[in-house]
């Protein structure tokens, strides 16, 4: 009876016509990697949350909800929450 081929599975290339990393260099490639999209992702979703941020600073001050001086302190108790 014929197997049936999965038509998601990608095929390797032959390992010979690959050249082959230490294992130390492919882990550091590999952790460069996941560094390089990690930055992209927080480059993605870095202006959306400063956008909602500024957004509800603008609803707490027009509902009345806090005043200019009071975000101002709240940004410095983050500044300093950070140091």
């Amino acid at each position: 009876m014929n197997k049936i081929r999965s038509r998601n599975r990608t095929t390797q290339p032959a390992a010979a016509s690959k050249p082959k990393k230490s294992s130390g260099s492919q882990r550091k490639a590999d952790v460069l990697n996941r560094l390089d999209d990690l930055c992209e992702r927080i480059d993605i979703v870095l202006p959306e949350v400063t956008a909602r941020v500024a957004a509800l600073e603008h609803l707490l001050l027009e509902k009345q909800l806090c005043t200019r001086a009071d975000l101002r302190g709240a940004r410095e108790f983050v500044r300093r929450q950070e140091e």
